[in-house]
């Protein structure tokens, strides 16, 4: 006697597993589209067209177009600190130079993957709380990455939040300018000028006025 469940197989593939894939499926086509036309500017059909699937398969995975535009950025966010993590592990030499090795996977995304900088650079402000807090939090867990490659020993530096969030919210700035102008400058030269901007992070703490 077969048996019948959320387990079943068609070919090759149980029901959550293809569950799964058209997941994938739409926030792969919810990056392009986003990308093209802006979030507020898209639909759930345009991005269901895109995907190949029916807005029912939409609604499997994700209640509302927020829900989709906060799990891609979640999930590229992800992917992306840990492959900046492994290139600053793996580059050696220098806190500056590993920070530039990690900068450098991260701006190479922002230049091969258009659709998806404009999403997260551009795209994410304003849209909810919800969304802004997790910008936030990101922008959060980037700054922690670069502190703890310029400073893997613990050693004391500057490390006030105000001008970490500072900090890191100049290097966006200079992401976005980069992206604007079509990526006008050299990689390697916004890789530079990013890192004079994070160097503030590894000064020394100024002294406090009596």
């Amino acid at each position: 006697m077969s048996r019948v469940g959320t387990d079943r197989r068609w070919g090759a593939r149980t029901a959550e597993e293809r569950r799964a894939a058209r997941r994938v499926q739409i926030m792969r086509a919810a990056l392009k589209v986003y990308g093209d036309v802006g979030y507020r500017n898209a639909s759930v059909k345009a991005v269901c067209d895109e995907a190949g699937l029916t807005e029912r398969y939409f609604y499997e995975s994700f209640a509302n177009s927020e829900l989709l535009l906060q799990e891609c950025f979640a999930a590229v966010t992800r992917d992306l600190l840990a492959r900046m993590r492994d290139a600053a592990r793996t580059s050696g030499g220098t806190p500056q130079e590993r920070v530039r090795a990690a900068l450098l996977i991260y701006l190479d995304f922002l230049q091969s993957s258009p659709a998806a900088a404009r999403v997260f650079l551009l795209e994410m402000g304003g849209v909810s709380q919800a969304t802004d807090e997790l910008v936030s939090a990101s922008l959060d867990a980037f700054g922690q990455l670069l502190m703890n490659v310029l400073q893997p020993d613990g050693a004391v530096g500057v490390q006030s939040a105000l001008l970490l969030r500072g900090v890191i919210g100049g290097g966006l700035h200079i992401a976005q300018a980069w992206i604007a102008s079509g990526y006008a400058a050299g990689i390697e030269d916004v890789a530079s000028a990013a890192l004079r901007l994070y160097a503030l992070m590894d000064a020394t703490e100024p002294a406090q006025a009596s």
